[in-house]
Formats: C-alpha cells, structure tokens, sequence
C-alpha cells in the first residue's frame, strides 16, 4: 500500500513517526512493520480527552511489544487557538526529538481526505494553484524530511486494512462534532465526494502534483541564524508559495490577508513575529524583532547602503553571522 518512491526514502533511515492511536497513524504503524521499516514513535498528550492517556498507554505497549521506542510528551493546557497551538506544541516536540536522536525523517499519517479536505476550504477561503496542490508527500525542512506515506490513500482503504488485520485503533469522538468547521466541511462535503469521485479525486492529485512540479520547481533556501533567504523568482505568487511554506515549518500560517499583503509590499510583518524583507534580489524572511535596538550609526549606514529594510537591521545587528552572509550576498 505505500508506494515504492516513499520506501525508498525511509529504508536504512532513522524515522520518526508521529503517532496518535487512532486509525491513520495506526494503519501507518503496521504498513511500516509490514515493510520492515525502521522506525520509533512519538505521542502528545494534550489532557483535553479521558482517554488520551490510555492512547499513551497503548503506544508504550505497542512500542515494546515491537522493540521500539516510543516518546510521549504532556502537553501543558492550551487556553486558546487550540488547533495552531497544540499543531506547534506537536512539532516543537517532534523537533526537538530530530535534533536529540538523529532522525532523518518524521513520518505523519495524512491521507488522501486530509489532502482533499484541506484543497477544498484552502479554495472556498480563496486560493490559487500553488495553495491548492496543498499537502505533498515529501516535504523538506531544516535538519529532516517530512514524508507523508499515505496520502495516495482514501481512509476507507486505511480502515479496511485495520479490520482485515484484526488491528485495534482508538476513535477520537471529538471528530463527530460538526460544532467544529473542519468536522463539518468533512462529513458534509468531502466524504461525500470522495465516496462519489474516489479515482477521479486521485488523478487529479496526481495531475496537479505533475503541475506544480513543472510551474513552481524550488529554490534553493538557506539558512543562518534563524535567517532563512532566497533568490526571488520572476513571480511574486510563486515568492508568496516559497514564504508560505517557509512559515509553516516555523508554526505560522499565513492568512489571506497577509498573503494579499505580500504581494503588494517589499517588506511586511506577519504574524506579528516574521520580517518579510527584499534586499536587492534576494527576499530573506527573519524573526521580528519589535523592540528598539542601539544600533551605531555606521552600522546603520552600512545596512541602508546595502538595501537591507529597517525591519531586519536589528535583528542583524543581534545576530552577526547571519549580519556577516547576508553582507557578503548583496556586497
């Protein structure tokens, strides 16, 4: 069920795989075994559902009963903005288990609903192609690869495998309750569809993966010091794209409106964290540093020469070697 390309990437690895209990991660779990995939678990306990510790439990147990390891975290109560929290709570965790363990790869349970769910309200907020490819399977991020192995498969063809199996999962109620958007958009427009339109749904992945390989390729970003740059493209949506993926690997998602801002602006604050800034023709994206900064004169004479934007100084000013690349980029 997983496709060569994605073994290929995991064989003779250190994964990581982010696992819940529940039917996706679990599917993945024993597709992995099944393939003799080296691998260790990670589980977040977010205390927000009565059965989340027996899900960490469950992990554990499993973990030992097939000799591997299996991390958990207790998540400390989130008050607010749950999703977007507890989402960087997850991969702060998991990152921090990258950077300890030497794992080359984190491994999520997204399938081809999650993927078709999320091109779906990405299109009904307002979106173009590059927004719409949405997931892909492998993305690559700062120290690690982020696989996703199974979003060529629909949920039915995951829980079929689990029940032929006789494979025990845990059901999180929570994702009945159509109180919440993302519930309602799936029980009342993706399911459907995807019941409806299952192998037209993959072909059309397939065509738009195609696509956005041939219109967006990539570029070649860098970082230093938390300062990560490229080279801008001759497009500014397809910069906007590059940004945009950038960010969620920070833990921000950028809103539409900041997008539309973007692509007026060469230079903006977004999420009230990041500096978008173009220096010449290289567009660099840092961590926003709100408060004034003693900046000496010649320093800041030597940035506005350059072209460096007032929003980045000081955040160059306090990392020298990030002050030091970006320097010798536009001399």
């Amino acid at each position: 069920m997983i496709e060569n390309a994605s073994l290929e990437l995991l064989r003779n690895k250190k994964n990581l795989l982010a696992f819940s209990g529940g039917a996706d991660s679990t599917a993945l779990f024993f597709l992995l075994l099944r393939e003799k995939i080296p691998f260790d678990i990670a589980i977040v306990d977010y205390g927000v559902r009565a059965q989340s510790k027996l899900e960490v439990v469950h992990a554990k147990d499993l973990a030992a009963l097939h000799n591997l390891t299996c991390h958990s975290y207790e998540a400390p109560k989130i008050e607010n903005n749950f999703e977007a929290t507890a989402r960087k709570i997850r991969y702060d965790f998991f990152e921090e288990l990258i950077a300890k363990h030497g794992y080359e790869n984190l491994l999520t349970a997204h399938h081809l609903g999650d993927r078709f769910e999320w091109m779906l309200m990405q299109f009904c907020k307002g979106a173009g192609c590059a927004e719409l490819v949405g997931m892909q399977r492998v993305q690559k991020r700062e120290g690690y690869t982020l696989v996703r192995p199974l979003l060529h498969l629909d949920k039915q063809e995951l829980l079929h495998f689990l029940h032929a199996g006789k494979i025990e999962y845990f059901k999180d109620a929570s994702n009945d309750d159509e109180r919440f958007k993302r519930n309602e958009f799936r029980h009342n427009v993706t399911l459907p569809l995807l019941e409806k339109y299952l192998g037209g749904i993959k072909k059309s992945f397939e065509y738009l993966d195609e696509d956005a390989d041939a219109l967006l390729g990539e570029v070649g970003l860098e970082h230093v010091e938390g300062l990560a740059y490229f080279v801008a493209t001759n497009n500014p949506r397809t910069d906007i794209f590059f940004i945009d993926k950038y960010l969620k690997t920070q833990g921000h998602m950028m809103s539409a409106a900041e997008r539309e801002l973007l692509k007026n602006e060469k230079s903006a604050v977004v999420g009230r964290k990041f500096s978008i800034t173009h220096a010449k023709e290289y567009i660099c994206i840092a961590p926003y540093e709100a408060k004034e900064c003693n900046m000496p004169k010649e320093f800041k004479e030597k940035m506005r020469i350059l072209g460096v934007d007032p929003k980045l100084r000081c955040y160059l000013f306090a990392h020298p070697l990030a002050c030091a690349k970006l320097q010798a980029l536009l001399a």
